[in-house]
């Protein structure tokens, strides 16, 4: 049976650590994943809804966005997507008796887990201003709220309407357009605070800001790199498709600051070897300082170079454009410099060499370790340097993998949401529907939290998501959030954004993936697109955790008519009945994706086309794939300071936290831990156990402090420290962006250890 939601938040002031495990999933992660799920949802709901997981005729994970292989197995699912099914298939339920108990101080008060583990929200909810409870309100006046406020603005873009990477593409499409037809390009959305390095990266070099691999293309490779990247945890079941690889002759080089288990040995749980001695993953680790990527491979380029024939000189010449400003560049790289910038031993540089060197095909793969720097822009474009050198976009076997952490992140800014669309995108909305989009940029999520501090933006709508513990700088973050009017969040469950409002909140309660989608015509579907470009179809399955409940589309296309009125003609009432008739304006709006309906209708769905990767065509301002000649960046680092990243624990997926256990890692029933180097700590006198407060530098001299952390004695990289997320974003100062993306800067924080009063 299912069981009830703690009572009270879970003492969590004594953390127990014991050695960190050297493999992944396994028989344990089986008994993890059934303990959860029953925990949740009871026996028998759980085999109804995961054997739906992922399948072609069920509904797609709303965990991560790793791609699920043509042959699928019964159980096409990890153990951390099965805890994200659990939690939003859950027999528990928030009502409105839930909230008349606990005010929203109270909500404040408690921890991320707490909230979460309350369960499935079952009305609208409304918090007036002034009050301390929300209450039940009618869909109807909830939506009346939402036009008074912004009807009451001076200009559209006092409003910011925000998407987790959740959202279906028929809801971000209507999303946008309502956004655009109110006169607003404020569209941020969760990509602003992960993979933008990449889209910024990409579009420049390549000409498309996406991955141009597909799965085949791992099965095929000789080489992958996986650098700044944690599979066992945050894409568990790419250590399938690296398994797959190794099979076939792949050797796999991990870059990383800490060793994590699943890519030292995965235990596949469909195999009987798995669930023995598994398969070793990683043939060459290399413990890199944080930051230090882009040394790495600007050396290994000028390595390449000085190789005879190592070049494809005939790739170079037809294909790319600024190769002698590159060369002469990388040509300058030195030996010292990036020993130092990386902590690497010579040694190890020339085994990876020689890795490449005996390598047709390559694939790199990279996540949140690479995107959230300072210098992630042009360290992302010197692996494209380096896969350009040996002709690896547009063949079979190589390319660029950047692996997406949710699973429609990558679907939603194809529909539209960004700040910054394309003008040939705003052209095809304005020919399709007859009104003139906004042309000025919007605010991405930086700028938003700027604007809502500043008294600039006075709505904020969330489609979806956590924005208070997902964004930087938690203090400033929150401040900003109450000088709003109006906050109003689209959710299935309860977070930490409902307890820090405007003036007046709202929440909006929505259908999850797992559940029916039942409109005037008749059950629907919705569609999403994964990391690698793959366009399918996901069908709920179980009943509404509510009959109060609206789906994201409907809960747009009600809104968009009480706000743009009955003289709007955009068919708002037809597209939420039949999501069919959203699907075939997308046909004519977005490239890709033509005959929609129709391609969307064969199991497994379609791939969008990729010019580089189809036909090795760039689109890009020269037409050819650009080499590119940045500066080498990397932290400097203070004497007596490390140099910190946050990151997630195995019981948790982005803000949401599914227990207090970080398995892999050896820790249990804590999370506020901060993991050290064992010599850095025996030189900064910091004895595994003890308590400190992590307090980080930055140049605006403001001191940003978390308080009460469990010194662990890890493996890091010397010099480098890790923590936990969201508690840790406190620590990120909302002006340490990338340059370019202007992602927050999470994986460098340069922080001092102090005895913390706890200790």
């Amino acid at each position: 049976m299912a069981t009830k939601p703690p009572q009270g938040d879970p003492v969590q002031d004594a953390p127990k650590v014991a050695e960190r495990k050297r493999a992944a999933a396994g028989l344990p992660a089986i008994g993890h994943t059934l303990r959860m799920a029953h925990q949740q949802m009871g026996v028998k709901r759980t085999a109804l809804t995961l054997l739906s997981v992922n399948q072609k005729d069920g509904f797609d994970c709303p965990g991560c966005a790793w791609p699920e292989p043509e042959h699928r197995h019964k159980a096409e699912f990890c153990e951390n997507g099965a805890k994200a099914v659990a939690e939003e298939a859950t027999l528990r339920r928030v009502t409105p008796e839930f909230f008349a108990a606990h005010p929203v101080s109270d909500l404040a008060r408690r921890s991320g887990y707490w909230l979460g583990q309350q369960g499935r929200l079952t009305h609208p909810m409304y918090l007036p201003e002034g009050a301390d409870h929300y209450e039940p309100v009618s869909w109807e006046r909830a939506f009346d709220i939402v036009a008074e406020e912004l009807t009451a603005l001076s200009s559209p873009d006092e409003a910011v309407f925000y998407t987790s990477g959740r959202t279906s593409n028929e809801a971000a499409f209507l999303y946008q357009l309502f956004a655009r037809k109110l006169g607003t390009n404020n569209l941020p959305d969760c990509s602003n605070m992960c993979h933008e390095s990449s889209g910024s990266a990409l579009s420049e070099t390549i000409g498309v800001g996406k991955g141009s691999v597909l799965l085949e293309d791992l099965y095929q490779a000789d080489l992958i790199v996986v650098a700044g990247q944690n599979p066992g945890t945050n894409h568990p079941r790419m250590l399938s498709a690296l398994e797959k690889a190794k099979a076939n002759g792949a050797r796999v080089v991990s870059v990383n600051p800490l060793p994590e288990a699943g890519l030292e040995r995965f235990k596949n749980p469909q195999t009987p070897k798995g669930l023995t001695t598994g398969t070793s993953l990683t043939d060459l680790f290399l413990q890199i300082r944080i930051g230090g990527d882009q040394a790495l491979f600007r050396l290994l380029n000028k390595l390449i170079l000085d190789t005879p024939g190592a070049l494809d000189e005939e790739f170079v010449r037809e294909h790319t454009h600024g190769f002698h400003e590159f060369a002469e560049a990388a040509r300058a790289a030195d030996w010292d410099e990036t020993l130092a910038a990386t902590g690497l031993a010579r040694e190890d540089v020339e085994r990876f060499l020689r890795l490449v060197l005996d390598s047709e095909r390559i694939v790199v793969c990279w996540a949140m370790g690479l995107t959230q720097h300072k210098h992630s822009v042009p360290m992302i474009r010197e692996i494209v340097n380096f896969l350009l050198l040996r002709g690896n976009i547009g063949r079979p076997g190589a390319g660029v993998c950047p692996v997406r952490g949710h699973s429609n992140v990558q679907g939603d800014r194809t529909m539209g949401i960004f700040e910054r669309p394309a003008p040939a995108f705003l052209d095809a909305l304005e020919r399709e529907f007859g009104f003139a989009p906004p042309r000025e940029h919007g605010y991405d999520v930086v700028r938003a939290i700027r604007a809502l501090r500043d008294g600039e933006a006075k709505v904020f709508f969330a489609m979806g998501g956590n924005f208070v513990s997902a964004s930087p700088d938690t203090e400033v973050t929150e401040a900003a959030m109450r000088r709003a009017r109006l906050t109003v969040h689209v959710s299935t469950k309860l977070n930490r954004s409902h307890a820090v409002t405007g003036a007046r909140a709202l929440i909006l309660p929505t259908l999850g993936r797992t559940e029916r989608d039942l409109q005037a015509g008749g059950e629907q579907f919705v569609t999403v697109e994964d990391s690698m470009g793959m366009v399918h179809a996901s069908r709920g399955r179980l009943d509404p955790a509510s009959p109060h409940l609206l789906s994201e589309p409907a809960i747009v296309c009600r809104l968009a008519r009480r706000v743009l009125g009955a003289e709007d003609d955009v068919p708002w009432e037809e597209f939420e009945k039949d999501y069919a008739t959203v699907r075939d304006r997308i046909a004519r709006v977005v490239p890709g994706f033509e005959d929609f309906n129709a391609r969307v209708a064969h199991p497994g769905g379609f791939a969008l086309p990729h010019a580089p990767r189809d036909e090795r065509r760039f689109p890009t301002a020269t037409g050819k794939a650009n080499f590119t000649a940045a500066p080498v960046e990397y932290p400097h680092l203070p004497e007596g300071r490390l140099l910190l990243q946050t990151l997630r624990s195995h019981d948790q997926y982005n803000t949401t936290i599914y227990g207090l256990d970080d398995r892999y890692r050896g820790i249990r029933n804590g999370r506020r831990v901060v993991l050290v180097n064992p010599d850095d700590a025996e030189a900064l006198k910091l004895a595994d156990g003890s308590y400190v407060d992590l307090v980080s530098e930055w140049r605006d001299g403001v001191e940003r402090r978390a308080p009460g952390f469990r010194v662990v004695h890890y493996p890091t990289a010397r010099g480098c420290a890790a923590a936990y997320y969201p508690e840790t974003n406190v620590l990120v100062p909302l002006d340490a962006t990338a340059d370019v993306s202007n992602t927050p800067a999470s994986k460098s924080v340069v922080v001092r250890l102090e005895q913390s009063a706890t200790d």
